[in-house]
């Protein structure tokens, strides 16, 4: 009888979604509490728009650069690694040879067992070299290619996140009515972002959500309660 094959179905999209995370829910929090911030002291919301706007600009900026800069990181780290793990390989094949045996003994395997996988890593030192950044170290090899998306995708995610709680001052005059609509759409979005945030990352979704609107909240009201102080 025929047999359904076995498919397994894994995320792989981690750093993209990590890259979200952090744009999306920095871009609605800051600008959140920046503009509740400004709600406190003034009047008019085209004031809080100017500052939200060139705040979004200023932190997506910002965000993307760190994001660059991290993903840069990673990749001369891994290169820097890897170079020493050749140059091991070369001059020290015996002692690498007992590391990979000792990386095989945690998963259950004998000396005498893994014998003959080690031989035939140092037929093949690239293979080896690979099987020790990935064994020994945790390492994997970095999308040359990363640095640049994380940087786009950390700050496209800030702008929109930031937009959101700066819309209702762009069409209400008004920045304490405007406030409220933010308000009310700025924590139904970052329920939702902590709920999706939640299904893609492994957590519970609803706590994921609840604390996403605690962090938000508490932000925005802290800066309200200090501009209205001050005011």
């Amino acid at each position: 009888m025929p047999t359904t094959p076995h498919i397994e179905k894994h995320f792989t999209s981690s750093e993209t979604i990590r890259d979200i995370v952090i744009g999306m829910s920095d871009g609605l929090t800051v600008p959140f509490a920046l503009a509740a911030g400004l709600s406190g002291a003034i009047a008019a919301s085209n004031i809080v728009v100017t500052a939200g706007l060139a705040e979004i600009a200023a932190g997506s900026i910002a965000m993307g650069l760190g994001g660059y800069l991290a993903a840069r990181s990673d990749a001369e780290h891994y290169q820097s690694e890897r170079a020493r793990e050749e140059q091991e390989v070369r001059e020290k094949a015996e002692i690498e040879a007992e590391e990979v045996s000792k990386i095989f003994e945690t998963y259950g395997l004998a000396a005498e067992q893994s014998k003959s996988v080690i031989a035939a890593l140092r037929e093949n030192p690239t293979a080896w070299v690979d099987f020790m950044m990935r064994f020994e170290l945790g390492l994997e090899e970095p999308d040359p290619k990363r640095a640049l998306t994380s940087a786009l995708t950390i700050a496209l995610a800030y702008i929109a996140g930031g937009f959101i709680p700066l819309s209702a001052y762009i069409f209400i005059p008004s920045a304490s009515t405007a406030l409220t609509v933010s308000v009310v759409m700025t924590l139904t979005a970052l329920a939702i972002f902590g709920y999706v945030k939640g299904l893609f990352t492994g957590a519970k979704p609803i706590r994921s959500a609840v604390q996403t609107v605690l962090i938000g909240g508490i932000a925005a009201a802290v800066a309200f309660a200090i501009a209205r102080a001050i005011g």
